[in-house]
């Protein structure tokens, strides 16, 4: 696994009460990342669908079905 250092500034204080508590404050930054990222690519994906889902809004069942069928024959 590759890393790559990151620098953040936090507040003293903050970073002093997670020392006396013992928090690996390297793992809850990476865990706090991870869903950062997580949850963008997640809106991301919504964002997407909903733009296809707007762009299909006129299209009909049977011409979907009809595409879907003509592209599979491709294949």
């Amino acid at each position: 696994m590759e890393t790559e250092v990151l620098s953040i500034r936090v507040r003293r204080s903050l970073k002093n009460e997670a020392e006396k508590l013992g928090l690996n404050v390297r793992d809850v930054v990476e865990s706090a990342l991870e869903q950062a990222v997580s949850e963008a690519r997640k809106k991301q994906l919504e964002d997407a669908v909903d733009r296809l889902l707007h762009l299909m809004e006129n299209v009909s069942p049977e011409t979907w079905v009809k595409e879907v069928r003509e592209w599979r024959n491709l294949r």
